[in-house]
């Protein structure tokens, strides 16, 4: 789709008008982005994926006790849970939060598509959470965008100014709820089903539930701080230098003291260092795999035994066909006019160009994905890896009970 086409769930904004507006910048409210939305989860199929292991989850409770009886402001508490924990819950003022739902649902996987108009691999996941009145998880900030989409019942929005790291905090608690909130000029509206909103990183919010069957979607976006990124990036060029490139100080002249760490000492340090990571190739290379890697390290189940690439063109040419595994991550970038790195899962593998930007497509992976050249092999060993799945392996099965 061209980019200056305006989208509905944009409010009638173009991607290239949201991108250069609003996007990392500014808030937007956005009635009826989804007018036809139906939640793509019960509250009971919420609650069950909670009670699954391995699924992260929290309930955070307001006005709650702690393990002695207590007495807390909040309390936050993590799954999995089981069915005491919801039956001891009161009728408001609490919140369950379950994390990437869309590893677990197709249906919620595929709003991701929706949201195309940035990049695959700069999005995340989609967290879904159920509130009765009242229910809440504090005045907060989070340091990342984020797309909040109404998908039931009624929520009341308050937004406060752009906030730093260094606003005060409630000390003592599993959130970072702040001290103090002040609600801009404005910035105060009731979203209805299908209503979204958008906010930048460091924006603070606050959202209380208005109904007893209020479910929020969010959609939050992937961002490395720059401690991540500058120690991820020095650990996987640590990995190909070799014990040789050191520093060096060949022509300097005799110090005037020896004990003192002069400037030109501090300067040729400076320049091994940048001259190090001034490197275009492994940079992309570390950024793709990065970018890639799953949320939840455990998350792709490989296959027990190898598939033999024969079997795999016979079922594609039959008409099977496969899928990206719920929570894989594909990117690609291509090298030179022959070849590409595909970037899946935190791995970077050497194909065509074709067969790379196809795999980090949507395209469906049948017959037609064999006509790239070494595409059979590929996609084999994707399937063994977990990155490929038939389709139905993996799912969780919802249940209206």
């Amino acid at each position: 789709m061209p980019a200056d086409t305006p989208l509905p769930m944009l409010g009638g904004l173009s991607a290239a008008d949201f991108l250069d507006q609003y996007w990392q910048r500014k808030p937007l409210l956005i009635r009826g982005a989804f007018p036809d939305i139906e939640s793509p989860l019960s509250p009971n199929e919420l609650a069950g994926l909670a009670c699954e292991e391995g699924i992260e989850a929290r309930l955070v409770e307001e006005h709650g006790q702690d393990a002695k009886g207590n007495p807390q402001p909040w309390k936050v508490s993590h799954g999995p849970f089981d069915e005491t924990t919801f039956s001891r819950l009161p009728e408001s003022n609490w919140s369950l939060l379950v994390q990437a739902v869309d590893h677990y649902v197709p249906e919620v996987a595929n709003l991701l598509e929706t949201f195309s108009f940035v990049p695959r691999w700069r999005l995340d996941d989609i967290m879904i959470s159920y509130a009765p009145p009242g229910g809440s998880v504090g005045p907060h900030v989070d340091q990342y965008d984020v797309f909040l989409l109404q998908a039931s019942g009624q929520r009341h929005w308050q937004l406060g100014g752009p906030t730093d790291d260094e606003a005060p905090i409630i000390e003592g608690i599993d959130l970072r709820i702040l001290e103090h909130f002040e609600v801009a000029p404005g910035k105060d509206w009731v979203l209805e089903p299908g209503d979204m909103l958008y906010l930048p990183p460091g924006q603070a919010h606050h959202g209380i539930s208005q109904s007893d069957d209020c479910m929020t979607v969010s959609v939050g976006f992937r961002a490395l701080s720059a401690d991540e990124a500058v120690t991820s990036f020095a650990d996987y060029l640590g990995e190909t230098l070799p014990s040789s490139k050191r520093y060096s100080d060949a022509g300097m002249t005799p110090p005037a003291d020896p004990g003192e760490l002069n400037d030109e000492a501090l300067e040729r340090m400076r320049r091994l260092i940048l001259e190090t990571l001034d490197d275009p190739i492994q940079l992309a290379q570390w950024f793709g795999r990065v970018m890639t890697q799953p949320k939840y390290v455990d998350q792709l189940v490989p296959q027990e035994s190898p598939t033999p690439v024969e079997e795999l063109v016979a079922e594609l040419e039959a008409g099977g066909n496969l899928e990206r595994s719920l929570g894989s991550r594909f990117a690609w970038r291509a090298l030179d006019d022959s070849q590409a790195t595909l970037f899946v899962d935190g791995d970077g593998l050497v194909c065509s160009p074709g067969l790379a930007q196809a795999m980090a497509s949507n395209a469906s992976i049948d017959a037609d994905m064999l006509d790239y050249p070494g595409a059979a092999a590929l996609i084999a060993g994707l399937l063994d890896r977990g990155s490929l799945s038939w389709p139905g392996d993996g799912a969780f099965e919802e249940d209206d009970e």
